[in-house]
């Protein structure tokens, strides 16, 4: 994919979650199953690192469940971190940020992070180049034993969403133009609107572990009707 074309379609979807985040925060009130599943067995002193904390619901639930270690949610968008941080969520901080970026991670703990989470947020970043900004921060910012917990839609295994497909011509893009696995979502709820959305396959994530100093310790899939509309994989760093 082509650098101009990423930039057009992180543009899109900034502006999807600036526009439309009191109605998607609306459809985000509870966790998914496989997200439960996974604050279940979190060790209630963890600290945590939540990438694309949305509304912060995972926060509150954890809130719910007497957290007692430490929570830093990141966002791009404004918007829901309003939302998120109205909770008043004492163990919880909210920040601004643009993880597509190459410095968003230069003013965290250096420590490292015993459990970073990046649930259904990956997804919405396109161009493998970009992708691996990301991920060798992730790297950089795990404990040596920590986990990097995150799911990916699976968008195609859900014929409600297979039927909100729409052609790339509607943003003035071609199939050439983006990379096998993308598409492009229509939004009905509040308006009329739009997102990307990339859906990754278990060869490509391990591709991206490897490539990036990581080793897969589990994957399941769970969520919506028939419990395999999201993809979860589990990661640790190799040594």
């Amino acid at each position: 994919m082509r650098p101009e074309t990423a930039q057009e379609l992180l543009q899109l979807n900034a502006q999807f979650y600036q526009i439309f985040a009191e109605d998607f925060s609306a459809t985000r009130q509870r966790l998914q199953p496989g997200v439960m599943s996974v604050v279940e067995a979190l060790p209630p002193s963890a600290n945590v690192l939540d990438l694309g904390c949305g509304n912060g619901e995972l926060a509150a639930v954890l809130e719910s469940r007497g957290h007692q270690g430490s929570y830093l949610g990141l966002d791009i968008s404004q918007e829901l971190l309003q939302i998120a941080g109205s909770r008043d969520i004492p163990f919880a901080e909210f920040k601004q940020a643009d993880i597509t970026t190459p410095d968003w991670s230069k003013d965290l703990p250096a420590e490292g992070f015993e459990y970073i989470f990046c649930f259904a947020a990956m997804h919405h970043i396109p161009g493998a180049d970009l992708r691996d900004v990301l991920v060798s921060q992730i790297r950089k910012l795990a404990a040596p034993q920590g986990r990097f917990i995150h799911s990916h839609w699976q968008l195609t295994n859900s014929v409600k969403l297979r039927s909100r497909v729409q052609p790339w011509d509607k943003i003035g893009l071609q199939e050439s133009d983006v990379d096998p696995g993308d598409y492009l979502m229509d939004w009905r709820r509040g308006g009329a609107g739009l997102r990307y959305v990339h859906q990754f396959d278990n060869p490509e994530l391990r591709t991206l572990a490897a490539k990036h100093h990581f080793k897969i310790i589990g994957l399941f899939t769970s969520d919506g009707e028939t419990g395999n509309l999201g993809l979860y994989h589990i990661w640790e760093p190799a040594n």
